[in-house]
């Protein structure tokens, strides 16, 4: 407990003992990208590449070496998720990505991006998709926080095998907005 907010995780039997697998959540706050990364080790983050420019903060985020995008370059960001996340992939490291791309305020559902999909088919290893409702209690770009519970969803393992990316995206962002509208996650 940090702050007066507690985690309670449903479906954790959910998140693949071993083996590569594609993590897919929803950005509402900082709180995720803390958590998440003590939920599913080891793990290789996506993340915008100018979060490593901060002083300290960005210099040990390095240290995991996660996929920097450079957002501003949308074609070339595509080229290096693809080829870094599926290497990541078959040396056995999951890769957490956040298909909404930058965070989404509560109550809001934002576009979900395809990347998680495409890397998944092109990899061929699961989506395993993960919502929480983290943003009613620890607001993005708040110093503000609320004391409750984040409940976080796990999603069963969606397989890739021989499945077209849009298939793959559409069940992963319907079981996403399904299980966010459960939690109070969106309106």
């Amino acid at each position: 407990m940090c702050c007066g907010v507690r985690v309670e995780v449903t479906g954790r039997e959910n998140i693949p003992a071993s083996g590569a697998f594609v993590v897919v959540a929803n950005h509402q706050s900082e709180w995720e990208t803390l958590y998440l990364q003590l939920l599913i080790r080891p793990q290789v983050v996506v993340l915008k590449r100018e979060l490593l420019k901060i002083p300290f903060f960005g210099w040990a985020l390095a240290l995991l070496k996660p996929i920097a995008l450079d957002r501003s370059d949308r074609r070339g960001a595509l080229r290096q998720l693809l080829e870094q996340g599926t290497d990541r992939l078959k040396n056995g490291l999951p890769v957490l990505i956040f298909p909404q791309g930058t965070r989404v305020p509560a109550g809001k559902m934002g576009r979900m991006n395809k990347g998680g999909a495409m890397l998944a088919s092109r990899a061929q290893v699961p989506i395993v998709p993960l919502v929480h409702n983290a943003g009613l209690f620890w607001p993005g770009k708040s110093f503000i926080k609320y004391p409750g519970t984040v409940q976080v969803r796990v999603g069963a393992p969606i397989q890739a095998d021989g499945r077209s990316i849009d298939d793959l995206h559409g069940e992963m962002a319907l079981w996403m907005e399904q299980a966010m509208r459960e939690l109070g996650a969106i309106d």
